[in-house]
């Protein structure tokens, strides 16, 4: 285990990918503080940690056996950057997916998380979503 590993603003992410994982966001108001932003590059919105709770929440109903692989962390002063792989097992189609993604999450000085970027690509976020309507 590197120091890397157990530095504080790495420990704040193994508890977010425990939390999506598990599919139980309870854990997450602790991780973050008051008033923290989630924000993502394929909408270019911001959310708050209570919309985040409710779609991690929701995820294991369209894919399970959820699991983050080939993390790469690199902490900086006042915050973390982590690449990782998502993958899990689609539940409508059985399909394995996997979705790349980077997050660049600053933390205050009380240890918590006051705000989460992360950059994924839409088109593999599509499989972790419930399938599109197809018209008739």
């Amino acid at each position: 285990m590197s120091d890397t590993d157990r530095h504080p603003y790495v420990v704040l992410l193994d508890r977010i990918i425990a939390a999506a994982e598990a599919g139980d966001a309870t854990d997450l108001y602790d991780v973050y503080a008051d008033g923290a932003v989630i924000w993502h590059n394929h909408d270019n919105r911001e959310q708050t940690v209570e919309r985040n709770a409710k779609v991690l929440e929701a995820m294991p109903r369209f894919v399970s056996d959820r699991t983050y692989t080939d993390r790469q962390i690199q902490v900086f002063d006042g915050g973390v950057v982590q690449q990782h792989v998502l993958r899990g097992v689609n539940r409508e189609s059985g399909e394995k997916v996997a979705l790349h993604a980077c997050v660049v999450v600053r933390v205050n000085d009380e240890g918590r998380i006051t705000r989460l970027d992360e950059y994924i690509d839409s088109a593999e976020a599509a499989g972790f979503g419930p399938a599109p309507q197809r018209s008739a």
